[in-house]
């Protein structure tokens, strides 16, 4: 099990490299909404999502708690 996820956290490494490696330094897109102001609204809709990811996970978290301590109060 440990060395499947070491494989496959190898191969995300080489994957990230090969894809660091063929950036530009210029972005068109990314340009083109820092100047028109609208960059603000994208990094707003990414920071809600992953709030909304957080609080999501959180509440999940305490969910499954409560099942386990109730299934440990009743073995």
């Amino acid at each position: 099990m440990l060395q499947k996820i070491y494989w496959m956290l190898s191969l995300l490494v080489a994957t990230s490299i090969s894809a660091v490696a063929q950036q530009t330094d210029s972005v068109d897109m990314a340009d083109k909404f820092r100047a028109d102001g609208k960059i603000y609204v994208v990094i707003t809709v990414v920071a809600i999502i992953l709030i909304g990811l957080l609080v999501y996970l959180i509440s999940l978290d305490k969910k499954i708690g409560k099942l386990e301590k109730e299934y440990k109060d009743q073995q």
